[in-house]
């Protein structure tokens, strides 16, 4: 599969390693819910981008929408608890935050699922992570981006104010809190030339 990332020039480094996690900052998001951001988390990350998508078995999917069945607008890829994830900083990643979180999460990071946005076509719709525990309990998604930049956009499900961050090139956002039941967060479709992108989104165990 080709990609046409434009590397950072911030991002030139042959081996992975990941920052103190105690690096990141948190934006209090309000009923509840807050992320918290760290630019630059994975260094190396390119280099991650370019394995992950020659080695990860991406699926396509299609899903009903309405009175269509339409094609899923990113590539995906799915590993449970106690699966081998692609690449061994991933696991570093995981046991990192599970240990960072451990006294506000009271569990560890388990799951990890993959998406990889090919440009700028590729989006996700807005959405909270309500299948399973987050539709009911406090809990965190963490996300790791490599490649190029994408908008995370989120906003209250009441009304209000919406907060973009962009990511890429190894920032970590982790939500937390009631964000997935008092918030929706999307990846929008952009007309801008952009490259791909991949997500990594680490969760707890029952958490869709």
């Amino acid at each position: 599969m080709s990609t046409h990332l434009q590397g950072s020039l911030f991002d030139q480094a042959d081996d992975l390693s990941l920052a103190p996690l105690d690096g990141t900052r948190r934006t209090v998001l309000g009923a509840g819910a807050w992320i918290d951001l760290l630019p630059g988390w994975l260094n190396g990350a390119d280099a991650l981008f370019e394995r992950l998508v020659d080695e990860v078995p991406w699926r396509a999917e299609r899903r009903q929408m309405y009175e269509h069945v339409v094609d899923v607008p990113r590539l995906l890829s799915y590993y449970g608890a106690g699966d081998a994830l692609p690449h061994p900083v991933l696991d570093e990643a995981r046991a990192a935050l599970s240990a960072h979180y451990a006294d506000e999460l009271g569990e560890p990071f388990t799951t990890a699922g993959l998406c990889y946005y090919r440009d700028g076509r590729d989006s996700v719709a807005w959405h909270g992570d309500r299948i399973g525990r987050g539709a009911r309990e406090d809990t965190m998604v963490a996300i790791l981006s490599v490649g190029a930049p994408r908008d995370l956009v989120l906003r209250p499900r009441r009304g209000g104010d919406t907060v973009r961050r962009p990511l890429g090139h190894g920032d970590l956002v982790v939500m937390g809190g009631s964000c997935q039941r008092t918030w929706e967060h999307a990846v929008p479709k952009t007309a801008r030339a952009t490259g791909p992108r991949i997500s990594v989104q680490f969760r707890p165990h029952g958490v869709n």
